[in-house]
């Protein structure tokens, strides 16, 4: 693959895995590094439609590899010899049972930048135990500051836990041990846990708590829906907006516009009213259309937005000026993020079959048609030919 993009001339190798994981190698593929994911064997059938929707696993190229057996470890040792940045993101000890630790591969590449991620991370009472997003958001206090007064808190599907605080803080913690490598010679071990993660996302809310400018109760406060002007709202026809008036100037030009004149408007951070203001606003909104909204505030600096669903988002104009969106074989993603005036990262790549690139990365690392053959033949290594589709 031709590399574009501000890591172009990076190598990595990735683990494959689900969540955070292939998020970070996504992201380094977005941006230029050449990310080449070892697949196992899988008695899964995959078909092209549904390769193409697995988004997470765009612009890689792709090597089939068994890695029970010790021939396919070593191809693996052999692949990060030659590269930049190991990424995995299996539970504690499993990448050292298979022969493939920190210790053995940074004597191997001293420069090695080993990133993992975990839902707890590598140490601490609950690091082998079994838990996916919503509850390593919970042990955070993430989790219970998104809700209703009364109500369950809410999950946030991923992108608190698994995107947030571990794929992109993983991404983070790769690139600046990378620039620690540039400098030192040294690589080293990224230790990233989903919930330390969590934890750091939630700091402004903590700073805010610390000065008891938050309240303990979800959805009474002033960033999580309890204020009035900080909400969404239904409208006439069914359909959502929001509003994030916060400022005095942005509020007054919310009341103007939306002919909020009841003097209980007034008294914009007097909590006693917020519920009151909230029932009144609700009353406003729900006299309009979405689209009605939209031409009158959108725009404006009344701070507001339409709620979209994910078929409407990417026709958007603003998100179409900004290629905030592409579609690749038949599939709408977001594209690469962020946007570098001096290196921009290519197309949005596609999915390619695991194993696609089998042969052609045995062969880059050195190995002749006939160790390829026998590596194939005894399953050591498998290609997308003999996978199965």
């Amino acid at each position: 693959m031709s590399a574009h993009g501000p890591l172009a001339g990076v190598t990595a190798i990735e683990f494959a895995g689900l969540g955070p994981a292939p998020f970070t190698g996504m992201m380094l593929a977005d941006q230029g590094a050449r990310v080449i994911r070892i697949d196992r064997p899988t008695k899964k059938t995959t078909t092209s439609t549904q390769r193409d929707g697995d988004v997470l696993s765009r612009g890689r190229e792709s090597i089939g590899l068994d890695l029970q057996r010790p021939e396919a470890v070593d191809v693996a040792l052999r692949l990060i010899e030659r590269a930049d940045i190991l990424s995995e993101g299996f539970r504690p000890d499993e990448m050292e049972s298979l022969g493939l630790g920190p210790d053995i591969c940074l004597k191997r590449r001293p420069s090695l930048v080993y990133g993992r991620v975990t839902g707890w991370g590598q140490t601490g009472p609950l690091a082998n135990a079994a838990g996916h997003d919503i509850n390593y958001i919970a042990l955070t206090g993430a989790l219970h500051a998104v809700g209703r007064p009364g109500e369950p808190p809410v999950p946030t599907a991923g992108m608190i836990g698994d995107f947030g605080g571990g794929g992109m803080l993983l991404a983070f913690g790769i690139l600046c041990a990378l620039h620690a490598a540039k400098s030192t010679g040294k690589g080293q071990v990224v230790d990233t846990s989903i919930c330390d993660g969590s934890a750091l996302l939630a700091s402004l809310l903590y700073g805010w708590r610390g000065i008891g400018a938050w309240h303990a109760q979800a959805g009474t406060n002033t960033g999580d829906g309890g204020a009035p002007f900080f909400s969404a709202y239904e409208c006439a026809d069914g359909g959502y907006v929001s509003v994030g008036a916060i400022e005095p100037q942005f509020y007054a030009q919310l009341r103007k516009l939306c002919g909020l004149n009841d003097p209980d408007f007034e008294h914009q951070w007097d909590e006693r009213r917020w519920p009151l203001l909230k029932r009144k606003l609700a009353e406003v909104f729900r006299t309009r259309t979405r689209a009605e909204w939209c031409a009158l505030l959108e725009g404006t600096d009344a701070c507001f937005a339409p709620v979209l669903g994910f078929e409407e988002a990417p026709t958007h104009p603003h998100n179409v000026a900004r290629g905030t969106f592409a579609r690749v074989n038949g599939v709408t993603q977001p594209a690469p993020a962020p946007k570098f005036g001096g290196t921009p990262a290519a197309p949005c790549k596609p999915v390619i079959a695991a194993g696609a690139h089998t042969c052609t990365i045995l062969s880059d690392i050195g190995l002749g048609n006939n160790e390829i053959s026998l590596l194939l033949k005894s399953g050591a290594a498998w290609s997308k030919t003999n996978a199965q589709q």
